[in-house]
Formats: structure tokens, C-alpha cells, sequence
């Protein structure tokens, strides 16, 4: 079984006269066809941690939470997993359709879907074999998470005639998805505020990374 492990970074928001509101929505997928490495990643950077450091952060990794240094040592470990590939998109919001501000999952679930289409269309993933999504669960709604699902089974099905399982789940409960909320604030930091220092170094991992609606 492959995985993929999605975050994302920024806002759906699109009052920009509120302080907070981000200029770009980026969704990260991080692809692994074994899991274990990737958790190991997380394992290693709390062994290296001091207790009170560990007591802080509340025993998951969270890249808005660490320390610079933590964030480095972290991309590095994910540097090293020449089997894993990542792929982002990103949304420049001041050019998204003003018909699409107030259908913010009806958007989510677009960006999300382009991504998983291309996966499959590159055949990242094995095809004749279960791929299993983990998202990082965004919206407490359960009706939304519940169509977010649904909706990415249907589509993936359809057009590629593949399974894949869809779990929504808390960072804390799945390694992997602490590991990708450390890419997704790396190209977060690159695309929001022009500091490509932290996404450079995982670079060679990223296989894809587009924009939708301009740049």
C-alpha cells in the first residue's frame, strides 16, 4: 500500500483588508510507498530534543511551533528519502473567481482533486494497488469531511479506476502528517513571505509545482 500524506498552508480567506489573511493557499502532498521511514523522520528529531523542549511541543512535531533549527534538521532527515516525492499547488487568492469565495470546500476539494489526478496520471503510485490518503484534518464539520472524502474516492475511481482509501486525521495521531506540515510551511515561507532557504533543501523531492489562478 502507498500513502500521501496532504496538509496545507494559509488561509481560505479572502478579506485582505483582515490582518492574517494570507495572499496564497498551498496544498502539499507528500508521497511514500512505505510509511515507516517517514515516521522514523519524526522519531529521530523528538530523540534529539531536550525534555523540556519535547513538553513544549506536546509530544507532535508542528512546524509553526519549532524552532528554526528543529525545522532545518527535520527537512534534512526528509531530504535523505530518495523515494519519497512531493508535489504543491498553489493558489494565488486575489485571482480566484469571486464566485468561488463563499464555496471555500466546493474550492478545496477542486485543488485537492487536481493534485491526486496528477499522481495518478504520472503513476506515482502504484495502480493495481490501494492507495491510502491521510489528510490533516481542516474542517471540524464532519458533513464536510464526510463530501471531502466522497468526493475524492468518486473522482479517483472514475477516471482512473484505482482505489484509495481517504482518512482524516489529527497530526497527532499520524507521523507522516507532521512531516508534510513541515513542506507545506516550507513553500508557505517561500511563496507568502520570499524565503526559499527551508523549501531548498528538500527541492530534489519535488517533482510538481504550479499555481492556479496566476501567479
Amino acid at each position: 500500500m502507498s500513502y500521501i500524506f496532504m496538509d496545507e498552508s494559509g488561509c481560505l480567506g479572502f478579506d485582505f483588508s483582515k490582518k492574517g489573511t494570507s495572499d496564497y493557499f498551498i496544498v502539499t502532498f507528500l508521497c511514500t510507498p512505505h510509511k515507516r521511514p517517514i515516521e522514523k523522520i519524526v522519531r529521530r528529531i523528538f530523540e534529539g530534543m531536550s525534555k523540556a523542549e519535547r513538553n513544549r511541543l506536546g509530544g507532535s512535531l508542528h512546524s509553526s511551533k519549532a524552532s528554526p533549527r528543529t525545522r532545518m534538521k527535520l527537512l534534512h532527515q526528509l531530504h535523505k528519502k530518495e523515494d519519497a516525492v512531493i508535489m504543491l499547488v498553489r493558489l494565488n487568492k486575489r485571482k480566484v473567481y469571486t464566485k468561488l469565495h463563499d464555496e471555500k470546500h466546493v474550492l478545496y476539494n477542486y485543488v485537492t482533486n487536481i493534485l491526486l489526478d496528477r499522481i495518478f496520471s504520472k503513476k506515482l503510485v502504484p495502480l493495481d494497488e490501494t492507495v491510502h490518503l491521510v489528510a490533516s484534518r481542516r474542517e471540524t464539520n464532519r458533513f464536510l469531511n464526510d463530501n471531502f472524502k466522497g468526493y475524492l474516492s468518486k473522482q479517483i475511481t472514475r477516471n482512473h479506476q484505482c482505489k484509495i482509501t481517504v482518512s482524516i486525521l489529527p497530526p497527532s495521531a499520524e507521523k507522516g502528517l507532521q512531516v508534510v506540515d513541515f513542506a507545506s510551511w516550507a513553500a508557505f515561507r517561500k511563496y507568502e513571505h520570499g524565503d526559499a532557504s527551508y523549501l531548498d533543501i528538500i527541492k530534489q523531492l519535488i517533482i510538481e509545482d504550479n499555481t492556479l489562478f496566476g501567479g
